[in-house]
């Protein structure tokens, strides 16, 4: 059965070019399409979708607002589709925030000359959605951490790596964390203009200090390093000093900056003195990275499929072997401490 798709854009051509990409593909079928949140809402009680294609910017009703409120009264899997601006960035992560599943970047230059770089991403993020479990979203926070500092002990590195569904997930686990937690690197599959709003969203979050990691970065206790989209991040060492090099390169497992990359690395410089994790996301990059951390003497935890958003990254690197401590979500950043 073809997965049936409604497209919320008030854009006329946006809504014809994103209905033209989704119907190329045979096993997808757009079902209608809205120009605001309102003829939106009629039409998912008519037609019920399988997954909705939401624009951010709309009139009457912005998207996060009616993304809210479907989420708190008809759960359903959406993708966002965004603007690359810095505005755009903040307001995707408020959408995942709210409950979407990802979001696809609107090209830089016109859609319709720009369809060709969304193509196949579109399709392959609403094929992801459509085997999301979407739960009815209840208001509240992840906890904070409420250990104020850990004993002081030899350095270590805790290395993250996520995807799909990661924003949420890394927030729960780094607000879990005392201000004093081992310097920790992080990988989140998103492009460039989304790492920084990112970083500072979480850093007005957590109990550690997070920012976009810079190239010659230390890695230090209470300071989380997110790698900037686009660029690869590996764990360098010099006598005492970890620290970060960013670079860019060639895709590793289909991305850049890439989880495989950078826990392959902490397997190399950092061995048993790491923790790796991997975190809900599709495909299976970060998997063999683990693995290597693994090998190399570092505990590793692997979120588990019920809190997953997608089942993929953690699947991949629990069926390799790589996977220590197969857990829930709201268990990593308490088993992280455990291991410290």
């Amino acid at each position: 059965m073809a997965i049936r798709v409604l497209i919320v854009d008030d854009s006329a051509t946006a809504r014809a070019v994103l209905t033209e990409i989704l119907q190329s593909d045979p096993s997808i079928e757009v079902i209608g399409s809205a120009s605001d949140a309102y003829i939106a809402r009629d039409k998912i009680v008519e037609l019920k979708p399988d997954v909705i294609c939401l624009d951010v910017e709309m009139p009457r009703m912005d998207g996060i607002t009616f993304l809210k409120r479907l989420m708190q009264y008809m759960p359903l899997p959406v993708v966002m589709v965004s603007s690359l601006t810095q505005n755009g960035a903040k307001t995707t992560l408020d959408a995942l925030e709210a409950g979407a599943v990802d979001f696809v970047p609107k090209p830089h230059s016109h859609i319709y000359d720009g369809k060709a770089e969304i193509h196949d991403e579109l399709i392959a993020k609403v094929k992801i959605a459509s085997k999301v479990k979407v739960h009815q979203r209840i208001n509240h926070n992840a906890q904070q951490a409420n250990t104020t500092s850990l004993a002081e002990t030899t350095n270590k590195i805790l290395a993250i790596g996520a995807s799909t569904g990661g924003t949420e997930a890394l927030k729960d686990v780094l607000m879990g964390l005392p201000r004093n937690a081992p310097g920790t690197v992080v990988v989140q599959h998103m492009p460039a203009n989304f790492t920084a709003p990112f970083a500072e969203r979480l850093n007005g979050l957590c109990s550690m200090e997070v920012r976009e990691a810079r190239n010659g970065d230390s890695i230090v206790p209470g300071l989380v390093l997110i790698a900037p989209g686009d660029y690869h991040m590996v764990v360098r060492r010099s006598g005492a000093r970890y620290y970060v090099e960013i670079g860019s390169g060639d895709k590793v497992s289909g991305h850049r900056p890439s989880v495989d990359v950078l826990l392959n690395s902490a397997s190399k410089v950092a061995g048993a003195n790491a923790i790796g994790v991997i975190l809900t996301g599709m495909g299976a990059d970060g998997a063999k990275g683990l693995l290597n951390m693994r090998k190399a003497g570092a505990r590793t935890i692997g979120q588990d499929e019920e809190s997953c958003v997608v089942y993929g990254m953690p699947k991949v690197a629990y069926d390799l072997g790589a996977v220590e401590y197969q857990l829930p979500l709201n268990y990593i950043s308490g088993k992280i401490i455990n291991l410290i």
